[in-house]
């Protein structure tokens, strides 16, 4: 009798689970690579501020790192004495390992499980930006705010300005996508027992229920699969206790994700305002272009001037009263092909380049609300969706360039005038924001239009009243046995 209702238990709990998953992949995951990319980004704004005021070094192996799974920087405590020096490696992995999770990362639900939940789990908590502060007992929240506190010093309005908004926003996406990252890994928990179930001990008795026959049993029924000691645990509960009957209905019942509920008629969107606002994000890399030309100008003047006889100085001297043009400067430039993965060398006109950064510069300056903004506003979306990937693949290039000058200088100096050279990473890595978050914007523009197109075709129109996202029961309250926070599945017993 009882193996009949662990049974009918376990067929229910598949179609139930199935149930859930579908919701999670429509509705959960859509929120929270939303919730990752705001988090990413508002750390990214803060991370190129520790590193324009100097409290922390540039990593300069940072850009060749390479990720293949996700893990959380070290945490524990340091030497005061290497404080700048451990933390600017913390921070820049830190930095690197989140711009992994949201660009590239594959947030699916049949992806992710237990161990990469805990992952990102732990990379957002890695810092705690809801209790921020230089009292925290956490070593790095500690040092990080203490670190933030003295940024604020002596600053612009507009830098205390993202200070704090990026902190605002850390704060509220840490709360957000712990919600979220809960519902998933209470459909991971019971989704692991289910697996356990139809492997391993679905025909066993009570008496024939121990850890180590299921230990045994798994390492040849789930090869590769760890052992959570503290679900195998609920297992036997669910199965063989007295109550287990009303375990299971309790589960069951937090599981079912509720019908979908009438919502207010759903505004119309504003296609060509996203299209927009895109124009204006990119737009702003011209303040970032402009500080590299600064920096480039004066690390080509260190390394020309080291090549110069007495009269070739005297014969720049005089170009530059004149106001006569300056001499052509090539530079052999080498960087890693995109597409193909195999370094290409390029010989440019270092002149000729910052001249077209330059009239760039003016193009762009001009997006932000300027007489190019108003007669972009009334054009087409489709002439403007041509400005924008025209512009975003010009600020993409001009950032694969300008990385490769960068290693040209710094590699290609004196070492008793290295110390001259002016590096552009945190400015690298600004325009990288820039233009990532314009592709973000370009592409929702299409997904939102996609969408509409395919409800049209199905004679849905768009702009009548649409149904909320189905919330599941489990959202105030955990599934019975389930944690309070995301990140405690046990670890595999030995």
């Amino acid at each position: 009798m009882a193996e009949t209702d662990i049974a009918n238990y376990v067929t229910n709990l598949s179609q139930v689970l199935e149930a859930r998953k579908d919701w999670l992949e429509r509705v959960e995951l859509i929120k929270l690579k939303e919730q990752l990319r705001v988090f990413q980004g508002s750390f990214a704004s803060l991370y190129n501020i520790y590193l324009k005021k100097k409290s922390i070094d540039e990593d300069p192996y940072k850009q060749e790192s390479k990720i293949s799974e996700l893990e959380v920087p070290e945490s524990g405590a340091f030497q005061e004495n290497r404080r700048i020096e451990q933390l600017s490696v913390r921070l820049s992995n830190y930095d690197s390992q989140l711009d992994f999770l949201v660009n590239f990362y594959q947030l699916g639900v049949d992806f992710l499980n237990l161990d990469r939940i805990k992952r990102i789990v732990g990379l957002i908590r890695y810092v705690d930006w809801i209790s921020f502060s230089p009292d925290s007992q956490s070593i790095m929240t500690k040092a990080v705010a203490e670190m933030t506190n003295h940024c604020k010093v002596g600053v612009d309005p507009l830098t205390i300005s993202i200070l704090g908004e990026s902190l605002a926003k850390l704060s509220k996406t840490t709360a957000a996508a712990i919600t979220t990252l809960k519902e998933l890994n209470i459909y991971y928990r019971e989704s692991y027992k289910l697996k356990v179930r139809e492997a391993v001990t679905k025909t066993m008795s009570a008496n024939e229920f121990s850890l180590e026959s299921v230990k045994k049993k798994m390492h040849s029924a789930m090869p590769g699969i760890p052992l959570y000691r503290e679900l195998i645990e609920e297992i036997h509960k669910e199965d063989y206790s007295g109550n287990s009957m009303e375990i299971r209905d309790a589960i069951l019942t937090s599981l079912i994700v509720k019908e979908d509920k009438p919502k207010a008629v759903k505004a119309a969107v504003n296609y060509k305002q996203i299209l927009l606002d895109g124009i204006q994000v990119i737009g702003g890399a011209s303040a970032t272009l402009a500080e590299i030309s600064v920096k480039l100008f004066d690390n080509q003047n260190v390394l020309e001037s080291r090549k110069k006889t007495f009269f070739e100085k005297v014969r720049e001297l005089i170009r530059q009263i004149t106001n006569a043009e300056p001499e052509e400067v090539y530079y052999t430039i080498e960087y890693l092909d995109p597409t193909k993965g195999i370094p290409v060398k390029e010989k440019i006109n270092f002149h000729q380049f910052m001249d077209d950064i330059e009239k760039k510069n003016k193009i762009l300056i001009s997006f932000m609300r300027g007489p190019a903004y108003q007669k972009l506003s009334a054009m087409t979306e489709d002439q403007i969706i041509g400005y924008l990937e025209k512009n975003i693949k010009e600020v993409q290039n001009f950032h694969k360039t300008l990385g490769a000058l960068d290693d040209f200088f710094k590699t290609n100096v004196v070492t008793a005038e290295r110390e001259k050279i002016k590096g552009i990473k945190p400015e690298l890595s600004a325009l990288k924001n820039t233009f990532v978050k314009a592709n973000q914007l370009q592409y929702e523009y299409n997904a939102q239009k996609e969408e509409a197109e395919q409800m049209k075709k199905l004679g849905v129109n768009p702009n009548t009243p649409e149904v909320t996202p189905p919330t599941s029961s489990t959202s105030s309250a955990p599934a019975p046995g389930a944690p309070a926070a995301p990140a405690t599945p046990a670890a595999p017993a030995k």
